[in-house]
């Protein structure tokens, strides 16, 4: 399976949100944290990503929401 990282500006047009919006949504834990690429550079895995996209289109609640983030974070854990 490969994995793909999408940047900010994939992010951004994925989701319809801002830059603002997405670190508040990051801080208030309905949206998954970056992963560190080196440097200076973050991205989000593209599964985790379409799978949040998937949960708000189905109109789940925000608190589904935050377990969902709280799965696919510890999900990145497992992954070696």
């Amino acid at each position: 399976m490969t994995h793909h990282i999408l940047r900010l500006p994939a992010v951004k047009e994925s989701t319809g949100l801002s830059r603002s919006t997405l670190y508040l949504r990051i801080a208030h834990g309905v949206f998954m944290h970056p992963v560190s690429l080196g440097g200076r550079a973050v991205g989000w895995p593209a599964h985790e990503v379409a799978a949040l996209n998937a949960a708000r289109i189905a109109g789940k609640p925000d608190a589904e929401i935050r377990e969902l983030v709280t799965k696919l974070e510890a999900a990145r854990k497992a992954v070696a």
